[in-house]
């Protein structure tokens, strides 16, 4: 695979994206718990090691630790917690509460070498601190490399081997030059080779697939969703043929939504697909169910079933069924205490299979973030349409109907939703929404129609901005693009008065309603 880094979650709310930038400069990362022994981390090779941050303090009874001979494997990065257990294992000292920092500082780089590489000497630059501990002095055979008005230690390192570190997170975009810092350790410090692209990671997994499924058969459930769409699509270029997908149309997708997969996955692509149309049997399930964590159990429940009596007619002989899982799936139970804990979705990559069904998993995908699946879908030829939609609830439609789903319900929503996508990709905004929907609310309101007072729906829309779902910013659309919106989701949906905008973010909100 070449350069890789290996990062030890320290229990930081920024560690995901701490792989993410070290991926998006072309370099292969993985994020463990501290709990991983020296001998696991030898075995590993990593190109270089990042401690991450974390809430613990370094003098905390069970605060994470590790083996001081970690600073002799590989060049290492400390962030935060990671700067102060190396300070602390290389017989300096912690001082504790104090000059708390959280927030945007100003830090002044004192040496430009090493992290530094390409600063000024003496230049300001804004960062990101969120720390209690400091480093108060370097240990012994450290050097400062920057400091600020709060803190005279804000990175540090070591004189004579490839060990840095640094008090503020350069992970996250407050940090303005943070870019640079993590470059400067890949490239300057660890001497990676920037070989982390869609092309080569194609290229590897269509290697692995075909080692592992030789000669025999393979089902994908199919979605219609990114991820599934891309893990066919890459199975479908390893073994042609040998692969079934199977598409359960649930009665509770987009509009139009079976036509599309058909025509990408048959038309444009050539993968043998089976389509199952279950709408009755989704929608007699959830009928008069309004408890949203019910709904999506039922629906959960119901899928698992028609899918395995599909893949038991059309998989009869296959050996593999293909999941669209991502890397956040695989590590967001992840633990600073704990080992790794793999939380699978159950809905639309069919999570929660009955034990009869002896099938082994692919999950091609497995080792990517989202921004990575799409890139790789588009390599693989898949449509543009297909690959930079906005992401799209398992239990479909479903949780966008507060309240009993009914066909009628479903329908309404489908159309209004259709249509306020349909205006936002019309005004070149659908790239800057991260999602983008629409909710059907469980309240009537009067207007008037004509001469007619009417007695209708309300439907509420939503659209945040996000780099990863975590948190999300209600999206300002331009008031002319929001009034024509509404203004044709009133008159070309029957059964639709009223339409409101929902101004909330993430937290205090969810993204989704239910």
């Amino acid at each position: 695979m070449g350069s890789r880094i290996l990062i030890l979650d320290c229990g930081s709310q920024f560690t995901q994206l701490i792989a993410r930038r070290v991926r998006e400069a072309r370099v292969y990362s993985e994020i463990h718990p501290p709990t991983r022994d020296l001998a696991w981390i030898k075995a590993w090779n990593p190109t270089g090691i990042i401690l991450s941050g974390g809430p613990s303090s370094v003098t905390d009874e069970g605060a994470p630790t590790f083996d001081p001979a970690i600073l002799d494997v590989a060049p290492i990065l400390g962030v935060c917690y990671g700067m102060q257990w190396i300070a602390l294992a290389s017989g300096g000292s912690i001082v504790g509460g104090g000059r708390r920092e959280y927030g945007r500082a100003e830090i002044t780089v004192r040496e430009n070498t090493g992290l530094f590489a390409g600063f000024d000497q003496g230049e300001k630059s804004q960062v990101w601190m969120s720390h209690g501990d400091h480093v108060e002095q370097v240990p012994p055979g450290f050097a400062l490399t920057a400091s600020s008005a709060d803190n005279p230690v804000v990175a540090m390192r070591h004189e004579s081997r490839p060990i840095h570190a640094i008090q503020f997170h350069a992970e996250v975009h407050h940090t303005v030059r943070g870019p640079d810092i993590i470059s400067n350790f890949l490239f300057e410090v660890c001497h990676c080779e920037p070989g982390w692209t869609p092309g080569h990671f194609i290229d590897d997994e269509v290697a692995k697939i075909r080692a592992l499924v030789g000669n025999k058969h393979v089902i994908c459930g199919l979605s219609g969703g990114v991820d599934s769409s891309v893990a066919a699509a890459l199975v479908h270029k390893a073994i042609g043929d040998q692969l079934t997908c199977i598409f359960v149309d649930t009665g509770l997708l987009r509009l139009h939504e079976r036509e599309q997969v058909e025509r990408t996955f048959r038309a444009h692509l050539g993968i043998k697909l089976v389509t199952v149309r279950a709408e009755e049997r989704f929608l007699s399930a959830l009928a008069g169910e309004g408890e949203p964590e019910k709904k999506r159990k039922i629906i959960g429940h119901t899928f698992i079933d028609v899918f395995e009596d599909a893949a038991a007619e059309a998989g009869k002989d296959a050996a593999f069924l293909v999941q669209g899982t991502l890397y956040p799936d695989v590590i967001e139970s992840v633990s600073a205490k704990g080992g790794p804990s793999a939380t699978i979705k159950t809905h639309h990559n069919v999570g929660g299979l009955k034990p009869d069904m002896k099938f082994t998993l692919i999950e091609p995908l497995r080792e990517l973030f989202k921004d990575e699946v799409r890139n790789v879908g588009r390599e693989l030829g898949l449509p543009e349409e297909m690959v930079g939609r906005h992401p799209f609830p398992g239990p479909g439609l479903a949780i966008r109907v507060l309240g009993d789903v009914t066909a009628d319900k479903v329908a309404v929503l489908q159309r209004a939703d259709a249509i306020y996508l349909e205006e936002i990709r019309a005004a070149g905004l659908y790239n800057d929404i991260w999602q983008a929907f629409a909710v059907l609310l469980p309240v009537r309101s009067v207007g008037v129609m004509g001469d007619y007072r009417t007695y209708e729906n309300v439907v509420a829309l939503r659209a945040v901005t996000s780099t990863d779902g975590m948190t999300a910013d209600w999206y300002s659309f331009p008031h002319d693009v929001m009034a024509r919106i509404s203004s044709r989701i009133i008159n070309e949906v029957k059964g639709v008065n009223r339409v409101v905008y929902d101004v909330s973010s993430k937290p205090p909100a969810t993204i989704e309603w239910e």
